[in-house]
């Protein structure tokens, strides 16, 4: 439907109004008297509904909708109760269905009900008269609206003059406001308005007011036009003073042969939506490389230059996936276990999914070798929905790898972080920083001191790369990096980041992982069905037990993948079609058994202790060997230890040394005899004060002649007065005694809170002890029947 526009009848309207009157429903329009509006029909009880009227007086009512046409079939509760008697002026049919027509307003009309009995909407109706009396106030915001609507058809591209001039002559107020609010862009609602104003001084009023709205916009259309015209003027101009200087050029025989590269780079910067620093910068870059010549070395560097700023997603992304319970398959799917980097991950999406323009996080997953930290990574991408750029920090040393290289250099290229932003054609990936704990340093700069700005939240939404010069986003990256340990990121980098421990598997959960994720991968790479191998429990129990021993998977994946390998060939040759490995199979494919059982490599013998220790590998265990020797005062240790496990050593001599009859030592004991203590695997350096009490431990047995318990593990750090202080790495130093058969632990008892991370199937299968001193410890340990040295 069209606007209306006033114009004589075509026809004669009837004298009065019918009581009852059919319903035309209209939306987005409204219909005033001595107004035409042209409308289609379509639904067959409105083509009924014309077929009727066009028989009897041609007479219709006119009713504006609440309701738009694409929300479905016109009730009377959406019509609005003030509209438009008209009569039909012209009527085709186009087709059966479709009707074509011309109408013109008669008078309002107010509905007092609806009636039933038709396919289509009657009402019944009462004219609702105008009132008011023609004052002098009247004319005067008769006169007002006149002029307000002469300026109004000046600035309108759609109103005729002649439309001014036509209402000038019409005396009738009430008319001259509602031709005005026919003609104005306000909404229905506010026509509507207008139409059940029966009071002619008000309806001037309300029409005044919308009148000098249109004309506020159609005087600001006008001067946004002429800033374009403006614009478009100067950039014809610049048009045409190039096409001169090009003809100039062909005139004197130069060669314009970077034209076509410079506009195509012109026309990529304003499509690219650039912020307006590296705009700037842009086209201040263009204009350098458009004066220069092809062969010039300068203009290689400026267009790669352009090439990179052009190529970066200042402003694409992609839409983070926010079901939540989505997100918590796919990290299930991905990796079994790893609770609490899949409970952080999810906290983030709950995060963004009720705060969208919160900053991410910088999480730094730290934990042994294979225990799934890169991997994890690509889980956590797949989960959000976004791109994944990995980093390999490993062995970098120079701060131009994070920060780029500034121009002026031969072969110049901005830093990785820029590179992957540009790989990943989006400005919200998730990029994972491996290894950076391996971080270097020498005369090319400090790249974990570049790394500050980009791992800050607060800081890296304006990083500047040397190469670029421009600030760029990276707020809504999402940052992660990883390393085996902390001690050696410096600690200001490691204050910017949330650190999230990653523990050694227990024997359960890799077998476990082991059958869903290991063997069908390695299944698959060697060319083999779910038919033709199958592993049992038992083969994965020996290899896990007998052919590694780690706190992550590499080396059972490569145990596993040795056995698919050897099955892939006995079935090449023919010799087979399937092959079922049990426990007793597994020697014939990866041979004897490479660790032997911890239980042959531990004697009931005075002097030797079972320690706990953590390294970058994860948990392990740690023998420390105590031996008396005939001589005078003294203490021999060996096996590679730093200063700080010689310091230990120190002070659990001077404890038994001062505790001599607590102990039941022979006052001549040290005086008479030397002390060695050697600490096993002597090839592999140890340092830490973890070992203390094993240490103390050690030389009490020795020297009381009373042997450890079997079975038996301890870690602790010790004080002269025979305190026992806590250490780290709780958790894995447990899981480590889990897989070496240990069944008993000693404990500092400030350590007692952090075996809520020790899974519950492993603290139910340890007894635990914690002790303050070493009186305790002794107690517990030295319980056992003696022995020979």
């Amino acid at each position: 439907m069209s606007e209306n526009s006033p114009t004589s009848p075509g026809a004669a309207p009837p004298d009065r109004l019918p009581e009852i009157l059919p319903v035309v429903p209209v939306t987005d329009v409204a219909l005033f008297p001595k107004m035409q509006l042209p409308m289609s029909v379509s639904q067959p009880d409105l083509v009924q509904l014309v077929d009727e009227a066009m028989q009897k007086d041609r007479v219709i009512g006119v009713l504006a909708s609440r309701k738009k046409d694409s929300e479905g079939v016109q009730a009377p509760a959406d019509l609005y109760r003030v509209g438009t008697a008209a009569l039909i002026i012209r009527m085709a049919k186009l087709a059966p269905n479709s009707v074509q027509m011309i109408v013109q307003g008669l008078s309002r009309f107010a509905v007092s009900d609806f009636v039933e009995g038709k396919p289509y909407i009657q009402a019944r109706v009462s004219p609702a008269a105008e009132t008011g009396e023609n004052d002098t106030e009247t004319q005067a915001l008769r006169g007002s609206l006149l002029r307000t609507f002469s300026r109004m058809v000046d600035l309108s591209p759609v109103l005729p003059n002649e439309m001014g001039e036509w209402l000038k002559t019409v005396e009738d107020p009430g008319l001259v406001a509602d031709v005005v609010a026919s003609a104005t862009q306000a909404d229905l609602a506010r026509k509507q308005e207008v139409l059940e104003t029966l009071n002619v001084k008000e309806r001037l009023r309300m029409v005044n007011d919308m009148a000098a709205r249109q004309v506020d916009i159609l005087e600001l259309e006008s001067k946004i036009q002429s800033q374009v015209k403006g614009d478009m003027d100067k950039s014809q101009r610049e048009y045409y003073l190039r096409q001169q200087m090009k003809a100039i050029r062909d005139e004197l025989g130069e060669r314009d042969e970077n034209r076509v590269e410079v506009e195509d780079y012109r026309t990529r910067i304003a499509a690219k939506g650039l912020p307006e620093v590296a705009r700037k910068e842009a086209e201040r870059e263009l204009e350098r490389l458009a004066r220069m010549h092809p062969s010039s070395s300068e203009y290689t560097v400026s267009s790669t230059y352009l090439d990179w700023l052009t190529a970066l997603p200042w402003n694409e992304e992609t839409a983070d996936n926010l079901d939540i319970k989505k997100a918590q398959e796919v990290l299930d799917e991905d990796h079994f276990g790893l609770e609490k980097p899949k409970q952080r991950i999810i906290e983030y999406l709950a995060v963004r999914k009720l705060k969208p323009d919160s900053k991410g996080p910088i999480l730094c997953f730290a934990g042994p070798p294979g225990t799934g930290k890169t991997s994890l990574g690509k889980s956590i991408a797949r989960a959000l929905g976004r791109k994944f750029v990995r980093m390999s920090l490993g062995g970098v040393r120079d701060e131009a790898e994070i920060r780029g290289h500034r121009r002026t250099y031969v072969g110049a290229l901005p830093g990785n972080i820029i590179q992957g932003i540009r790989r990943a054609e989006s400005r919200n990936p998730v990029f994972i920083l491996d290894e950076i704990d391996k971080v270097g340093t020498d005369f090319r700069g400090d790249p974990s001191s570049a790394l500050l700005e980009v791992l800050d939240p607060e800081q890296n939404d304006t990083f500047t790369d040397h190469y670029l010069d421009v600030p760029f986003d990276l707020s809504r990256v999402l940052f992660l990096t990883t390393a085996n340990i902390l001690d050696t990121i410096p600690p200001a980098l490691r204050d910017r980041m949330e650190v999230i421990q990653l523990s050694g598997y227990t024997q359960e959960e890799k077998t476990a992982i082991a059958k869903k994720y290991l063997i069908p991968r390695q299944r698959t790479e060697n060319g083999l069905s779910s038919k033709q191998i199958h592993i049992r429990s038992g083969a994965v129990t020996e290899i896990i037990t007998g052919y590694t021993r780690e706190a992550g998977l590499r080396n059972l994946e490569r145990e596993i993948a040795a056995v698919c390998r050897g099955v892939a060939r006995k079935i090449a040759e023919g010799s087979v079609e399937s092959v079922t490995i049990g426990k007793a199979d597994v020697k014939g494919f990866l041979g004897p058994r490479k660790l032997p059982p911890e239980d042959s490599c531990r004697q009931i013998v005075p002097g030797v202790v079972t320690g706990l220790a953590w390294t970058s590998a994860g948990g392990d265990i740690l023998f420390v060997e105590a031996a008396r020797m005939s001589g005078g005062k003294g203490l021999t240790l060996t096996g590679q230890l730093g200063e700080v496990m010689k310091e230990s050593a120190s002070a659990a001599l001077t404890y038994v040394r001062s505790h001599l009859a607590e102990l039941g030592i022979a006052p001549d004991f040290f005086d008479k005899n030397e002390i060695h203590i050697h600490v096993p695997a002597g090839a592999i350096p140890k340092d830490g004060p973890s070992a203390g009490v094993a240490m103390l431990t050690a030389i009490a047995s020795i020297a009381t002649g009373k042997p450890v318990k079997r079975g038996l593990a301890m870690t602790g750090e010790i004080t002269l007065r025979g305190q026992v202080l806590p250490v780290g790495g709780i958790k894995e130093k447990v899981l480590a005694a889990y897989r070496a058969k240990i069944r008993e632990v000693i404990l500092p008892r400030w350590n007692e809170n952090d075996l809520d991370d020790v899974p519950q199937n492993v603290r139910e299968k340890i007894s635990f002890h914690f002790a303050d001193r070493m009186d305790e410890v002794l107690s517990i340990a030295l319980s056992g029947a003696p022995g020979k040295c």
